[in-house]
């Protein structure tokens, strides 16, 4: 069975494995500044990276939610085999239009896939791997008090591929006195996971991870009656209407979200943990610390910020010092 390989959570795994092919998120890793690329995010650069070093030349789906990624696309099909697909998602959202435009690039991706040896689904199918997808995602939510930053959000990314997870292996989540944080930023590099641990060996417990491909990018849950009656269409509306996202215009659904989170959860503290190259995040900074009802801690990472030893393990240990200092209090 072929993999289609992709790294955006608009990008439904179930319509993937519907057609018969293995969904694989891609576990993108830092890389040098030795390949031939040129112009395009470290985020970017590893999906170039990953695309070009798969022996076993997976079919590469990527969304265009980023200039970044356009561009990623256009090098992969050009010094790749691998067959390539752009799928166009609309950043306006509040009118049905967008949601049209929207499913009709998810049946424009079915054609590419049964061009490149997929089989086109019948909606029984569908509704079949709709279900089964949505019954994982409900057991790791359930399980999420049970697992370490780490295990959830590794766990959260093996749902885009298959349809199962671990969920009761590892050391578990940190001690309930740990001061309950939030961690809201975009795409994680493998190398990112670090800062997960890092987090709970300094005090603290993550109860909310806005990560792409976490809590944030999970679709709504699938209306029974629709998707009796159109699968495809409701597999669309879960996904285009379910999660939030910076790209958006307006992304006010993104601040409402996060704002009812925070609270819900008790959240103490958030990580806003951005790239210094990614703009769609930087620009929302100042909003959000305007916003948010709880003390925010910046931290921007270069491309090279790999070892957490430093400046960067620094900050978030005094920041967390201060949180408990105002526990005290």
């Amino acid at each position: 069975m072929r993999t289609v390989a992709y790294n955006n959570s608009f990008i439904p795994p179930e319509w993937v494995e519907a057609h018969g092919f293995r969904p694989g998120w891609m576990h993108l890793r830092s890389t040098d500044d030795n390949l031939p690329v040129s112009g395009v995010c470290p985020y970017a650069r590893a999906s170039f990276d990953a695309a070009l070093s798969d022996g076993s030349n997976p079919i590469i789906v990527l969304a265009t939610t980023c200039n970044q990624m356009r561009h990623a696309a256009e090098l992969i099909a050009r010094d790749s085999d691998s067959d390539v697909f752009l799928l166009n998602v609309p950043s306006t959202w509040q009118s049905s239009a967008a949601g049209q435009l929207y499913l009709e690039e998810l049946r424009r991706l079915g054609r590419f896939l049964v061009r490149v040896g997929g089989q086109s689904p019948s909606p029984e199918e569908l509704t079949k791997v709709m279900l089964k997808h949505e019954l994982a995602r409900c057991a790791l939510k359930d399980a999420r008090h049970r697992l370490s930053a780490r295990q959830f959000i590794e766990a959260a990314t093996s749902l885009h591929g298959k349809a199962t997870a671990v969920l009761d292996s590892g050391t578990g989540p940190p001690a309930p006195d740990h001061i309950p944080l939030a961690l809201v930023g975009g795409h994680l590099l493998e190398s990112d996971y670090a800062i997960l641990d890092l987090i709970e060996r300094a005090g603290g417990r993550l109860v909310l991870d806005t990560s792409e491909g976490g809590e944030r990018s999970m679709p709504a849950v699938f209306d029974r009656q629709r998707l009796r009656e159109d699968p495809l269409a409701e597999l669309a509306n879960a996904y285009f209407r379910g999660h939030v996202d910076i790209f958006r215009r307006p992304n006010s659904e993104l601040h409402q979200w996060l704002a009812r989170e925070l609270v819900a959860r008790k959240v103490r503290g958030v990580l806003f943990r951005r790239y210094v190259w990614c703009d769609l995040w930087h620009a929302e900074l100042y909003r959000f610390k305007q916003r948010s009802p709880v003390p925010v801690l910046d931290i921007d990472l270069s491309d090279h910020d790999i070892d957490l030893s430093g400046r960067t393990a620094g900050r978030i240990e005094a920041f967390l010092e201060m949180l408990q200092r105002t526990t005290k209090c």
